[in-house]
């Protein structure tokens, strides 16, 4: 069955790389945009609910303009649906990323000028120059220069990122420091590393690391896979994850989690896997 999430195809309009496999529907090449809100909702259909969520300075694929939304390919994890058209802009050469969990935007390269935005780890902005405390972006807005990193310099322990998030409030597809779910919480810590990493947790289940023998201890890093659940090991005797049961992201002993989140009917470990 095709997935819909990373099939870049509508009703209307599909991706040339689609050609032979989809009928009745006209093919594009599509524009690419970076995302211009600082956190942008990607719905599963136009006003539909949210799958996930995209931040600024992110590139997508445009394969259709329609009704007001933009039907979309993200670059990151090749995630698909529609984001309002408000929220796309040109495609900026971006050369700086979010590296803190997360940042503001300034009017003016001083700390008590108004701020304009607040952006998440992750966001991705042009920098054309630099001040002495903040550098300046490409629409004249201003970021602490410490809270960014040049593109390509990544930080280096995922979980160490992940915690950074403790106590965010948790959200269904959220992707950003005001609300981030179970798989948004993996992925951001991976790729803030440099690895590459899907947006869902079935998709990271099906696609990440190797697994660990039943009888291998945990070590940090490694993921732990539930049905619709993903956490990261802090240590041998801890997982971090963004969770439904305290809403929010929180650390938890481990087999304690295993062994709460069966009896609630929500079933058993699946797998355990290391990077």
């Amino acid at each position: 069955m095709t997935d819909r999430r990373l099939t870049p195809a509508n009703a209307r309009v599909a991706h040339v790389s689609l050609q032979g496999a989809v009928t009745g529907v006209r093919l594009v090449e599509g524009e690419w945009a970076r995302v211009s809100a600082p956190v942008a909702d990607l719905l599963a259909k136009p006003d539909g609910r949210r799958d996930r969520q995209v931040l600024m300075g992110e590139r997508v694929l445009v394969l259709e303009r329609h009704a007001g939304f933009g039907f979309v390919q993200a670059e990151k994890d090749g995630y698909c649906g529609y984001l309002s058209g408000d929220a796309l802009g040109p495609d900026l050469d971006v050369t700086h990323w979010v590296a803190a969990p997360a940042t503001h935007l300034y009017a003016a390269p001083d700390l008590k000028a108004p701020d304009l935005a607040m952006l998440s780890c992750g966001s991705k902005l042009a920098v054309v120059a630099e001040h002495p405390r903040f550098l300046e972006t490409a629409d004249g807005s201003f970021a602490p220069r410490q809270h960014l990193r040049p593109i390509g310099d990544w930080l280096t322990d995922p979980a160490t990122v992940a915690e950074a998030y403790l106590g965010t409030p948790y959200l269904w597809g959220g992707n950003s420091r005001a609300g981030i779910d179970c798989s948004g919480l993996v992925q951001l810590a991976l790729v803030s590393c440099g690895i590459s990493c899907p947006g869902d947790s079935d998709q990271q289940l099906a696609s990440l690391g190797k697994d660990l023998p039943a009888e291998s201890g945990f070590q940090r890093g490694d993921l732990l896979f539930w049905k619709g659940h993903v956490a990261m090991a802090v240590d041998g005797a801890r997982i971090i994850h963004a969770n439904a049961y305290k809403m929010a992201v929180t650390l938890e002993d481990t087999r304690a989690a295993i062994d709460r989140i069966e009896a609630q009917g929500e079933g058993a470990l699946l797998a355990a896997r290391r990077l």
